[in-house]
């Protein structure tokens, strides 16, 4: 299969089959991040899990520390003072029966789903919408809860949610291409330590077993393991 000149010319330099330490492959992604928008920065973590069981399946948030810089869209399902807060917070969409409406209709105006408790019994009943989204509210994400100040303010600096898919890999973005090369590596050497702090009970014997980051339009780089933890996952 023909490969194009661009393709060409942003592969070169990339050896495919050798694990660069995460400073030396971030460091290549930003080099070959050329299109004419801000790339997003990707993660990509296969793991050694059936998420088929469910004492192996994985998920978590993980707060990046330099921000995600994506714009990202909350919604609130919440009443009385709780709503208040989540406006006060920034939250863009707030609502209780009005917004299950709206969003059982089909019209999804948000990227991050945030619930009181109370509210559950209602959101729980919009599955099928939310769940093929990723953005079912859930208490262990953070995602159900009383605080919904903190909970909004996460959303919007940065927290970034993630669940193994059915072939045990993780993929997230944890980045912008403008962003600095030290930057980007906090933030990727963070998400790897809530992904390894996430070790289900049933994972048996390799629990990290290959590591690649990537811009949307560029290449993936193999990263060597280690350094992102300082010791072999």
């Amino acid at each position: 299969m023909a490969i194009g000149k661009r393709t060409k010319a942003i592969r070169e330099g990339v050896d495919r089959e050798k694990a660069y330490s995460i400073a030396e492959a971030v460091k290549l992604v930003k080099e070959r991040a050329k299109a004419k928008f801000d790339e997003t920065i990707e993660i990509a973590m296969n793991l050694g899990v059936d998420p088929k069981h469910a004492d192996q399946m994985v998920r978590g948030v993980c707060n990046l520390p330099n921000g995600s810089g994506r714009t990202v869209r909350v919604g609130v399902f919440a009443r009385g003072a709780k709503a208040e807060e989540a406006k006060a917070a920034g939250a863009d969409v707030i609502g209780a029966e009005d917004l299950f409406e709206v969003v059982n209709g089909g019209k999804v105006d948000f990227d991050r789903c945030i619930a009181t408790p109370d509210m559950m019994p209602l959101v729980g009943r919009l599955g099928k919408v939310l769940g093929p989204r990723g953005i079912m509210p859930n208490p262990k994400v953070g995602t159900v809860t009383m605080d919904v100040t903190g909970a909004v303010k996460a959303a919007k600096g940065g927290a970034v949610e993630f669940r193994v898919e059915k072939a045990g890999i993780i993929q997230a973005g944890v980045g912008k291409a403008s962003f600095t090369e030290a930057k980007l590596v906090e933030n990727i050497k963070a998400f790897a330590d809530a992904v390894q702090k996430a070790k289900p009970a049933g994972a048996k014997g390799h629990y990290i077993n290959r590591v690649s980051v990537s811009s949307t339009m560029g290449p993936g780089v193999k990263v060597d393991i280690p350094s992102l933890f300082g010791t072999q996952a």
